[in-house]
Order: C-alpha cells, then sequence, then structure tokens
C-alpha cells in the first residue's frame, strides 16, 4: 500500500469535478455562495477523516486508500440533484444530503478508531469496519460530521436560527443510520456499498427538505 495513497481513481476525480461544477454552475446562477463552500467543506473535511489515524486503520486493513466513481456518484448524485432543484425544494434537501454523506464518513472513517460495535442484525458485537453495524463513539462521530456542516450552513446563511446547527447535524446523523441499517441488508448480499451511500444521501434529502427550512 502507497504511503501517500491517492483519495480517488482518474474517473472517480472527473467525476467529483463534474458534480462541483455542477454545484457551483447553481450557485452561480441563483447567485449565492452557499452550497459550493458546503461542498468544499464537505470534500476538506471528508480528506482529514480518512486520513486521521491511518496507521491504526491500515494496521486494522481498514484503510481506502482509493475510491471509484461508484463511490463518488453515491455520495455526490443526491446533493447535485437537491441544488440543481433547490429553486422548488428550497435550501434542506442540499444541505440534509451533505450533512448525511459527511456524517456517514465521520462515522466509518473515525468510528472505526474507538468504541466496540455491535451488529443491527442480532445486536452482538461485530468487526469494526462491518456494514450494517454501530458503535457509540462512531455515533458521536457521526453527529460531529453532520455539525461540521450545521455550522458551515450558519456561517453562510444570514438570519438562521442558531438551533437549525442541531437540526442539520441530526437530519445528518439520521442518514448516516439509515446507511448502517441498509448495511444490514448489504451483509446479506442486497445491495452494496454505493447502494447504502446513495440511500443515505437520499435520507438526508428527504429529511433536510421536511424539516430545515
Amino acid at each position: 500500500m502507497a504511503t501517500n495513497p491517492a483519495m480517488l481513481d482518474r474517473l472517480g476525480l472527473s467525476l467529483a469535478v463534474v458534480l462541483g461544477a455542477l454545484v457551483l454552475g447553481v450557485d452561480l446562477h441563483l447567485g449565492q455562495a452557499l452550497f459550493f463552500p458546503i461542498f468544499l467543506v464537505f470534500l476538506v473535511a471528508s480528506v482529514g477523516a480518512t486520513k486521521f489515524g491511518y496507521s491504526k486503520k491500515r494496521e486494522m486493513n481498514l484503510y481506502e486508500h482509493e475510491r471509484s466513481w461508484e463511490n463518488v456518484l453515491a455520495n455526490g448524485l443526491v446533493p447535485a440533484l437537491a441544488a440543481i432543484a433547490s429553486p422548488a425544494l428550497g435550501w434542506g434537501a442540499y444541505v440534509g444530503s451533505v450533512a448525511a454523506i459527511t456524517a456517514d464518513k465521520f462515522a466509518s472513517e473515525l468510528g472505526v478508531l474507538g468504541g466496540q460495535p455491535i451488529s443491527l442484525l442480532n445486536f452482538k458485537p461485530a468487526k469494526k469496519g462491518e456494514s450494517g453495524c454501530i458503535s457509540i463513539f462512531g455515533t458521536l462521530m457521526s453527529l460531529d460530521g453532520a455539525l461540521i456542516i450545521g455550522v458551515t450552513a450558519y456561517a453562510l446563511m444570514s438570519g438562521l436560527d442558531p438551533w437549525m446547527i442541531l437540526y442539520i447535524g441530526l437530519v445528518g446523523a439520521a442518514g448516516s443510520m439509515a446507511d448502517s441499517i441498509a448495511g444490514v441488508l448489504e451483509e446479506r448480499g442486497i445491495g452494496t456499498k454505493a447502494t447504502t451511500n446513495l440511500i443515505c444521501a437520499l435520507v438526508g434529502a428527504i429529511l433536510g427538505w421536511a424539516f430545515l427550512r
């Protein structure tokens, strides 16, 4: 394994650029600086979470040194579509979806560094990094990741209720929990990591549309 591994393969990086350009285009069209800065915060936070504890995750064989276009699409498609549809949906669907994928990233990358996970299938102890499992530490990390998006949205949107930071955090954590629940099916051969990530983003978007206004 490389000592300084790439985060995305070439196709994944190209797709990330395309999705980022779409989000930036929406901001430019609407005359705002909201969606794209949040997208950048997600990217920076995700890279930081992935690289944090690199040595320990490598020892546990849990370090994903390169991610493909499927991973990028599963995480980025819903936020991009939510941004495009924001004139009709409002900002909540986009922010909720990004909060969810950030929460899931923190849960999977930082959650494995502490706590004993349990399976949501039988509530028995499980291996770290196994789909369909949660831990107290991982859940807290999930909430932390979503709160980062909440703080970012609050800083960018004038007049936003400070309580909205917490609401965004809870929406993101709920999306991450949906990912873990879908992971139970993944462990039984129904779906893949990409489909669970897609469900995570979609649940975040739906909850964000419903509760973040």
